[in-house]
């Protein structure tokens, strides 16, 4: 069971996403891949990422080699087979690495505040936390590939909200996808759409100490 916030404010619980708000990855030998191969930059991951392809992947049904394969059969439609596997194994294995900003936002948050990490992602999840020494940011993490469902389905939010133990409209959630952002506040959440760490500055500001007079909460479903 996790504390009762300690500072007075318009949240009982911040929820958050991983992937483009924390973690980046760096896709440029990828990029490379692509142009000695013909083909536009980010064909790939438009390939890689298509729901048929990557949603059994996040829901823990595939195994990312079996993943790779398929992105990789469906690139040698386009090119030489060696190519479209060296692709795939390419976005597979991109490095990666965590916001320093943003995790120390989130680190003072959690002094506070009960965070949890909301994430469509992959078994490797955990792994990848360690990685990037992040394995106890969060109070909890909800990932769709252990949960079995991913967002922008409702179910996710509310097992978020569960292992917070706070009731939905008194949860900010935190996404760069839109779409994921109004699911949230479908549910009666704050939906903040990211973009860059002093997004983050309005609503949280009354806990990092940066506009000590905020008392409102924002807009439900900012995009």
């Amino acid at each position: 069971m996790i504390s009762p916030p300690t500072a007075p404010g318009p949240f009982d619980a911040v929820l958050c996403d991983l992937d483009n708000v924390i973690r980046f990855y760096d896709t440029s030998a990828l990029t490379r891949l692509e142009r000695e191969a013909g083909l536009p930059q980010g064909t790939t991951e438009q390939v890689a990422y298509a729901p048929e392809l990557d949603l059994p992947l996040l829901l823990g049904t595939i195994t990312e080699e079996q993943w790779v394969d398929s992105v990789a059969a469906r690139l040698a439609q386009r090119i030489p087979e060696g190519r479209a596997r060296g692709l795939a194994t390419a976005l597979a294995g991109a490095p990666f690495r965590a916001d320093g900003v943003v995790v120390g936002l989130l680190r003072r948050v959690r002094e506070h505040l009960p965070l949890v990490l909301v994430t469509n992602a992959t078994v490797r999840l955990e792994e990848d936390l360690t990685a990037m020494g992040l394995a106890g940011l969060a109070h909890h993490v909800v990932s769709s590939a252990r949960v079995g469902v991913a967002k922008p389905d409702r179910r996710i939010y509310e097992i978020a909200a569960l292992r917070a133990g706070a009731h939905p409209d008194r949860c900010l959630f935190v996404d760069d996808r839109s779409e994921n952002v109004r699911a949230a506040a479908a549910l009666g959440m704050t939906g903040l759409h990211y973009r860059k760490p002093a997004d983050l500055h309005g609503p949280l500001g009354y806990l990092l100490g940066i506009c000590p007079g905020l008392s409102g909460a924002p807009g439900r479903g900012r995009q």
